[in-house]
């Protein structure tokens, strides 16, 4: 989901959103989580900080309908979605069949979804 993160986010934000698909999206998701998959892509196309670049995404989710059948099948989406934008901008393309060898998938069982710093009780503060 890098797509069109250059120029309003920063490497490292750019790099989480990429992330984005392997932090939850399953290999055999729900109809609920294709729609919220979907839904969401409509709503960054909304809220993306900058108009002009929120504007053109809609423009390419249109023209490119998410595909979110499997965790596969969308993280070549938005591979192909970056790839899309990248072109527009006179970018290089990132190579779609690297996208697990680049990202690959969140492993818990190493740890990587560990917590980092300290846990605080925050149930006081929502209201």
């Amino acid at each position: 989901m890098k797509l069109l993160l250059d120029g309003a986010l920063g490497r490292e934000e750019k790099d989480e959103v990429m992330r984005m698909e392997d932090l939850g999206y399953p290999d055999k998701p729900t109809r609920q989580q294709k729609r919220d998959v979907k839904e969401l892509m409509a709503i960054l196309s909304r809220i993306y900080p900058c108009k002009e670049c929120a504007d053109h995404f809609k423009e390419v989710i249109r023209s490119n309908p998410v595909e979110a059948g499997s965790h596969h099948e969308f993280s070549q989406w938005v591979c192909r979605v970056h790839n899309v934008v990248n072109r527009s901008l006179g970018k290089l393309v990132f190579p779609c069949e690297r996208v697990e060898a680049r990202w690959g998938k969140l492993e818990c069982e190493q740890r990587a979804c560990d917590l980092q710093g300290t846990s605080m009780n925050f149930s006081n503060e929502l209201k």
